[in-house]
């Protein structure tokens, strides 16, 4: 018996329409299908839009009967994450205080490439109120659950499209990462995502977040992010920040592994407290990069977790976001959003340019480890998901949600290129991920070595079976 159409990658699914196996409608009802089943399990989605997504099908399936295919993506059911605009419907940010009514005849950069290049919409997923923290639940939609246990999280703030990917319900999704939000839901529902180098993937409208936040994709493997990623990245001149075209990501493939130096740092230091499940996990792709002929050396970054620096800016931004809500609006919001809000609004002016140095220091000296090595491996995160609807995992002692992310945000003060992989599961079979870090404008790089792990098998991990 043949898998299912959902269980097939976006690269699958253009090989089929090629060959004529099947069509994107085909594969577009399939998906429409999967998020009926799911929906209910997981809270995944905010809005479904079949009619449109059908439609969009049928005329993929046309240029496909006529050997025209419209681009790199014609006919692959994606999704796209709440917080980017998307014309035909409203991006509702997870948030009360946002209007549906209105034109909403707008694409975000990445939503506009992804529509030229053919793919199809399913619908928005989920987010924690304008993306604030890394689990994924709102006062305006509710709590969005794990596809492998929907009691605990799917993390966030991405959570919506890891749970959508990882359960079939779209090949790909796009997701943003200001702190982590791409690869914390990616690592705790066993996909892969991407945080690329910041301005690779155009953002408009600019992120109140400033230069912490990517646009990044969400996908089943890494081969799949790199064809996503050639499609994103195309320029766009409402961002006067984006970087230049890279060239295509997939072509860096070929090259493997072989005499990359790696240095790999279990814990930072010492700094972060790893469940020994996920260590073994974690060393167990190093040893799988060793065994393709990478040189590894265990060294550390030299990197003092710089939360409170992140904390300024991460607060200010949510101040300046919500600075002109009402006091009955503000009632409305996230209490752990309110909060924050409060504390951003108390920072002065030298205290968001001291964040700043701070920033720019750091990134200074992961410049000068990149320049004795070519990729950093860490845990994605030292724990697994834990209960859904809550900020912090119970007992741990941690206020917010950094406190249980301390492998991903600083890698968003440095603006550098960081995925994540699944490299195994805990006792209670929920996924682990193992991050990998390159230098500023390597994406190709982190995505070769995330491809190697891909092939060498330690990706290979159950997946989730949700009762339907």
């Amino acid at each position: 018996m043949t898998d299912p159409l959902t269980d097939h990658t976006a690269r699958q699914l253009l090989a089929g329409y090629e060959k004529g196996d099947f069509t994107p409608v085909e594969a577009t009802r399939a998906a429409l299908e999967r998020i009926e089943a799911v929906q209910p399990l997981v809270n995944a989605f905010v809005r479904v839009d079949a009619e449109a997504a059908l439609a969009q099908a049928e005329a993929s399936a046309e240029r496909w009967r006529r050997k025209e295919p419209q681009g790199l993506l014609d006919g692959v059911p994606v999704t796209v994450k709440d917080l980017l605009l998307q014309r035909g419907g409203p991006t509702l940010r997870g948030s009360r205080t946002v209007r549906a009514e209105g034109a909403w005849d707008e694409d975000a950069p990445s939503v506009a490439r992804m529509r030229e290049h053919g793919a199809v919409f399913l619908g928005k997923t989920t987010t924690p109120e304008f993306g604030w923290k890394g689990v994924t639940d709102s006062p305006r939609h509710g709590v969005t659950g794990n596809p492998y246990d929907p009691s605990r999280t799917a993390g966030g703030s991405s959570g919506g499209s890891g749970a959508a990917v990882a359960l079939g319900a779209g090949a790909l999704s796009l997701g943003t990462d200001g702190g982590g939000s791409v690869r914390i839901p990616a690592s705790f529902c066993g996909i892969f995502g991407l945080k690329p180098t910041y301005g690779r993937v155009p953002l408009y409208p600019s992120s109140p977040f400033g230069t912490l936040a990517h646009v990044g994709p969400m996908t089943r493997d890494a081969a799949d992010a790199a064809l996503l990623l050639d499609v994103i990245s195309g320029p766009d001149w409402r961002d006067w920040s984006q970087l230049a075209p890279a060239g295509r990501t997939q072509d860096a493939f070929a090259d493997g592994v072989h005499g990359l130096r790696i240095a790999y740092s279990p814990s930072f230091g010492g700094q972060v407290a790893v469940r020994p499940a996920i260590a073994s996990a974690v060393r167990g792709a190093v040893q799988a990069l060793a065994g393709r002929g990478a040189y590894i050396e265990e060294a550390d970054p030299d990197v003092t977790d710089p939360v409170e620096a992140f904390h300024t800016l991460w607060f200010s931004g949510a101040a300046r976001l919500l600075q002109a809500l009402g006091s009955p609006q503000r009632q409305s919001l996230d209490p752990g959003l309110r909060e924050i809000t409060a504390i951003g609004a108390q920072h002065s002016a030298l205290e968001y340019l001291a964040a700043v140095d701070t920033r720019m220091d750091l990134g200074r000296r992961m410049g000068r480890f990149h320049s004795t090595y070519d990729l950093l491996v860490t845990p994605t995160l030292p724990i697994t998901a834990f209960e859904a609807g809550t900020e912090v995992p119970a007992g741990s002692g941690h206020r917010r949600w950094t406190g249980w992310t301390p492998f991903t945000y600083p890698f968003n003060l440095t603006q550098q290129p960081a995925a994540t992989v699944p490299c195994g599961v805990d006792e209670d079979g929920l996924p682990i991920g193992v991050q990998l870090v390159g230098a500023r404008h390597a994406d190709a790089l982190v995505l070769r070595a995330a491809h190697a792990l891909y092939e060498s098998g330690v990706a290979s991990i159950p997946a989730p079976r949700p009762r339907m």
